[in-house]
């Protein structure tokens, strides 16, 4: 019993001062580390705005921890602004539905509103 005694209370003195530099420096890399993190995740939800047509500054709103999930439920369920803009320039140029009726009666949409015959026509001889 003795001898245990001895060999659990002879320990080599530790010095505290290394080991708060060294958990002070190691603090210091996790958050430089953390940052880079949410700037980087700030900067995908900048681009997803962005090419979704809404304002890309609502990539801030993901900071915040109610918001961002509001904002992702508004991502999934509404339409996107991009979206409409596709929709008017397909009833625009008379390829597909948008709320009215669908393209010319023969079936066939010119493309880009150009004046083509339909596929299969024979050529004109003039």
């Amino acid at each position: 019993m003795n001898v245990l005694a001895q060999t659990t209370t002879t320990q080599s003195p530790v010095d505290t001062n290394a080991v708060a530099a060294g958990l002070a420096a190691m603090s210091g890399v996790i958050a430089i580390a953390a940052l880079v993190f949410v700037l980087f995740t700030i900067l995908i939800w900048f681009m997803i705005f962005r090419r979704t047509g809404m304002n890309p500054w609502l990539s801030l709103l993901m900071l915040v921890p109610l918001a961002n999930f509001v904002m992702l439920l508004i991502l999934a369920f509404t339409e996107w602004p991009v979206q409409r803009a596709n929709a008017a320039m397909r009833a625009q140029l008379g390829g597909g539905y948008a709320g009215g009726a669908p393209g010319p009666a023969t079936g066939y949409a010119s493309p880009y509103g150009s004046t083509l015959p339909p596929p299969g026509t024979p050529p004109a001889t003039t």
